[in-house]
């Protein structure tokens, strides 16, 4: 027992040196106390916070997993999953061996891991040789294999994304995704478009300092708890907090305004505050005329939705696409763009917004949205008092914001009233996106998508047969001074990557390795350049995949229409599963209602290491890349993902030499680890960067060249490993700022440059100086001719440069003509509506691709006249993988339930806790009855509408299997970024 006599002796012994500090703590930094029992520092395994953990192992054994106290994000404290997680390293559920079933079995078997590896090996290099696309339909050289696919990881390192990208192009394979696709994909585009970065603008602690907070689309007191922190702390000091959801949830229950609206009409809700706004002038005036498009010309020609009854100019309704070429700027002579500083002209870009929501008036939205036109006014009212310079608005979301056939659209709704209310670049500001794994965010800086090379490079096109020709369609033209442009410096990034994957070959020669995208061979599935997520089942169907390869990620229970997934899935030659349970992805050949005799599906089943048991870095939703070392061994035979992709490329690279085969020189050539204790640190050295005539690491990314003589496997983490040391492993938890913001530079790394806020240059005037001097972020010392504070988006002088460096333009968009669906969002009804559109003629975004087909059927209104949504719930994690296999967290959540009001339960004669059956036009599963107020009925003009929301973390596998929320989901898809719509869909309920 610690007694408080040995407590106070134990803090002197500190002061002392007797006890432990952190390794790489920086001098000066605060002492750590530290059991001396082998501990460990470590990232939480969940959400993508970042929290910090001390792994305590004793005799090789994980014996206490604990909060760490010197986290600047948790300071020690963990949520549920967090504080069950050693129940997960200690799962009696782990494989531990390496599992075979062979075509047509009923059962595993144990195999070696030689044999299984020479195996896996053979298929993938005679299904990449049959599969092999040299040429295309249109006579373009694209070398790439259409029969293998990819899927995973977002619960992986950097470093593990880093070598899964590297491996996966060097073979050919464009059909790479991962979790990213089905989650927060449409906000990247949404966020890129109008900033020029994909990413959440801010971080988790900067919440803190935020006057009001908007959270519409996520439940972050139940999905980010130790986020949700921070938005309490804002609370304490004097914040106000609005939440907006289908459900009274328990990040509500802390709001100041709740209002319920209906699923999917969400970009009615925000088109009311963009109208409220502009009519009500609460917009920041300078940060609009400064650092918007707002004064930007359009095309005369250009037609708003409001003029074309739901459409924008340019719709094609056979194609079901958009002729852009009236969606452009006028330019003058010189390209550059004609603007109006007055903000009177008809066609500048602040009048076409105006004409665009004037139909969104409050009583309209009322009637869409369900959300009574009182409650409307006092949330836009509350939430645009933040536009002006001493006060600052957030507004947060996950899941409930992205997945819809508008998803990309929504968060562009979002992106607008904050440029309006000038809320982009200061502390308590921005659009944050919270996401939902560990590291989502890195496996997608690491490029786990088939359309991007790491560092967001984009995948050369098949129309693009050199390197010169890549690059010149990647380097955009400045066309507003003063901007950065900072793609013009593309070359030396592209050039870098292809010097790091390839370092012994001329990067002209080399970029012919890379495959190149362009229509599916043959139009299969369809015909598209389509390689997502979704169009990988669709062509497993149509027999033309014959292989996948899934790490860290389970589609037969994450995909949306499930049972189609699953159909897939049994249509498959052969499937390679890594992970450290036997997911449902695993085991579909044994799923209940299917007979395994007829399923002849090889599967490979490989044990891996769970993160406790390896070193990397994983990347928090706020960019911070984070490294730890392994605390223990893993248990058995299970292995690291490093070493199973290294042991892979060694029999590839031996097959290769001994048989030949197409592009064969791409694997031969391919730069590779060696096995040892520090592989992890040699991959990120190698995405860092070397420059090559020193052959010294990169200190940072504006120094790379495009001569060849440096190589970069990902330009936005160059200086996260340098010369001084592994930055991404630092622990000084003292904030940096002189204010206090919460910034913490010494902290772990910050991808691009340790900059904490993006685009935060736009928080000051145009000479650099801070427009809320008691919370300024950034500052110019024309003394000393810098910048101080966090580190600058772009390190120019204020006059040389505008905040949005990304963007050709070098102010942030209002009016984004980057988009498949319209240069402005517009409401449509999701695809599954109980409702016609109430605000125009064009009922369903009209451009959102829609899969047809006996397993692709939607409901209408008669049949199934219940609203639906998912959610996830705090004590288990998306699948149920790694919380259902954890007996501590089961025993908390123990079945899928259904949450219903009580007058709808009443009409199906349903009392709470009883058994029902939820059904739609896909599929059926079986849940509980929570009957609750916390969802009530939306009257909508003279309809009531009852919602239900169904919880999304079971399965047939695992502890307590169930149904999975995703048997009733549709694969209707986002036109931008193929993410599907499960948070609005239409069911019935009976009661069992």
């Amino acid at each position: 027992m610690l007694t408080r006599r040995k407590f106070i002796g134990l803090a002197g012994a500190v002061t002392g040196g007797a006890l432990f500090l952190e390794r790489g703590m920086a001098k000066g930094a605060r002492p750590v106390l530290r059991k001396p029992i082998g501990e460990k520092p470590l990232i939480c395994p969940y959400c993508a916070t970042g929290c910090g953990m001390i792994a305590a192992v004793q005799e090789g054994k994980l014996v206490n997993l604990e909060g760490d106290p010197d986290h600047p994000i948790n300071q020690g404290a963990l949520c549920s999953k967090g504080q069950a997680a050693r129940g997960f390293v200690q799962s009696p559920y782990r494989v531990t061996k390496v599992l075979y079933r062979a075509p047509g079995s009923d059962r595993w078997e144990e195999k070696d891991w030689g044999w299984a590896l020479d195996r896996i090996a053979r298929l993938i290099k005679d299904t990449r040789d049959r599969g092999w696309v040299e040429v295309d339909d249109q006579g373009q050289v694209v070398r790439r294999t259409e029969a293998i696919a990819t899927l995973g990881t977002s619960v992986g390192s950097n470093e593990q994304a880093y070598a899964m990208s590297k491996l996966f192009r060097a073979l050919g394979i464009v059909y790479i995704e991962h979790q990213a696709r089905i989650c927060h994909s449409s906000t990247v585009p949404a966020l890129g478009a109008s900033f020029g970065r994909g990413a959440m603008t801010n971080h988790p602690i900067d919440f803190r300092n935020a006057d009001v907070i908007l959270v519409q689309g996520g439940n972050p007191a139940e999905q980010h708890p130790l986020t949700f922190r921070w938005i309490l702390e804002a609370k304490e000091r004097g914040a106000k907090l609005i939440v907006v959801d289908p459900r009274f949830n328990r990040t509500a229950s802390k709001a100041d305004i709740f209002a319920q609206i209906r699923p999917g009409t969400d970009i009615a809700f925000m088109g009311g505050m963009i109208r409220y706004i502009l009519e009500n002038k609460r917009y920041d005036e300078f940060y609009v005329k400064h650092y918007t498009n707002a004064s930007f010309l359009v095309n005369p020609e250009f037609k708003t939705a409001t003029e074309l009854d739901g459409l924008f100019s340019g719709y094609d309704p056979e194609r079901r696409t958009y002729d852009t070429s009236t969606w452009a700027y006028q330019v003058d002579e010189n390209g550059q763009v004609k603007t109006d500083p007055t903000l009177q002209d008809p066609h500048c870009v602040f009048q076409l917004l105006r004409k665009q929501y004037e139909r969104y008036t409050p009583e309209v939205v009322s009637k869409i949205t369900g959300i009574p036109v009182e409650k409307l006014l006092a949330i836009y009212d509350l939430y645009s008092s933040t536009g002006r310079p001493d006060r600052a608005g957030t507004i947060t979301y996950a899941m409930g914001a992205t997945q819809h056939t508008y998803g990309t659209q929504h968060i562009r709704t979002y992106a607008i009233v904050q440029l309006l209310l000038g809320n982009i670049g200061l502390p308590g500001g921005g659009v944050n996106a919270l996401r939902g794994h560990t590291n989502v965010q890195g496996s997608t800086d690491f490029a786990l998508l088939y359309h991007d090379l790491p560092g967001y490079l984009g995948l050369p096109t098949g129309d693009k047969p050199t390197l010169e020709e890549w690059i010149a369609s990647k380097v955009p033209k400045a066309n507003h001074a003063p901007s950065a442009n900072w793609w013009q410096n593309y070359p030396k990034y592209f050039i870098s990557l292809l010097k790091a994957w390839w370092p012994k070959v001329d990067p002209k020669e080399a970029y012919g390795y890379l495959p190149k995208l362009s229509p599916h061979k043959g139009g299969v599935p369809d015909k598209s350049a389509d390689y997502s997520h979704y169009a990988i089942f669709h062509a497993m169907l149509a027999g033309r995949i014959e292989g996948l390869i899934a790490i860290g990620q389970n589609p037969a229970n994450s995909a949306a229409n499930a049972n189609l997934a699953r159909k897939a899935l049994d249509s498959l030659k052969w499937l390679v599963v890594v992970d450290p349970m036997e997911t449902e992805t695993a085991a579909h050949w044994k799923r209940p209602g299917v007979n395994p005799k007829e399923i002849q599906t090889e599967v490979f089943l490989l044990p891996s290491a769970v993160w406790a048991e390896k070193s990397g870095s994983i990347t928090n939703t706020g960019r911070w890349a984070q490294w730890y070392d392994r605390a223990l061994d893993p248990p058995g035979e299970a292995k690291d993902e490093l070493w199973i992709l290294t042991e892979l490329v060694q029999r590839l690279k031996k097959l290769y030499a001994e048989e030949g085969g197409p592009n064969k020189e791409a694997i031969l050539n391919l730069s590779w680890w060696e096995h040892s204790e520090h592989m992890a640190e040699e991959v990120a050295k190698e995405y860092n960067g070397y420059d090559l005539t020193t052959g010294k690491l990169m200190a940072k990314f504006a120094d790379l060249r495009d001569d060849g003589t440096t190589a970069c496997g990902n330009w936005l983490y160059c200086g996260a490993f340098t010369e001084e040391g592994n930055k991404m492993a630092r622990r000084d938890p003292r904030d940096t700022h002189p204010l206090g913001l919460g910034l913490f530079h010494n902290w772990a790394y910050a991808w691009p440059a340790n900059r904490r806020i993006l685009y935060n240059r736009a928080s000051t005037d145009l000479s650099g100086q801070p427009r809320n001097p008691g919370k300024w972020l950034v500052r110019w010392n024309p003394k000393e001719e810098k910048w101080e504070g966090d580190v600058p988006d772009g390190a120019a002088p204020p006059d040389k440069a505008l905040p949005f460096i990304m963007l050709p333009e070098g102010v942030g968009r209002l009016f984004a003509a980057q988009l498949k669906d319209g240069p402005f969002p517009e409401h449509y009804e999701p695809w599954e509506s109980a409702l016609a559109n109430l605000i125009s003629g064009q009922d369903k975004n009209p451009v959102c691709k829609v899969w047809v087909g006996d397993l692709d059927v939607y409901g209408t209104p008669e049949e199934y006249p219940i609203v639906a949504t998912t959610y996830r719930i705090t004590e288990h994690w998306h699948t149920g993988m790694m919380s259902r296999n954890i007996p501590w967290l089961l025993e908390l959540q123990p079945d899928p339930f259904v949450e219903m009001d009580v007058e709808l339960a009443k009409s199906l004669g349903v009392k709470n806790g009883e058994w029902v059956r939820i059904k739609s036009a896909r599929g059926e599963m079986r849940a509980v009855a929570l009957v609750t107020p916390r969802v009530q009925p939306v009257k909508v003009g003279d309809k009531t509408l009852h919602q239900v929301g169904i919880v999304i973390h079971w399965g047939y596998q695992g502890g307590n299997p169930g149904d999975s929320a995703n048997l009733l989901t549709p694969q209707a898809l986002d036109p931008n970024t193929f993410i599907q719509e499960t948070k609005a869909f239409l069911v019935r309920i009976e009661k069992i």
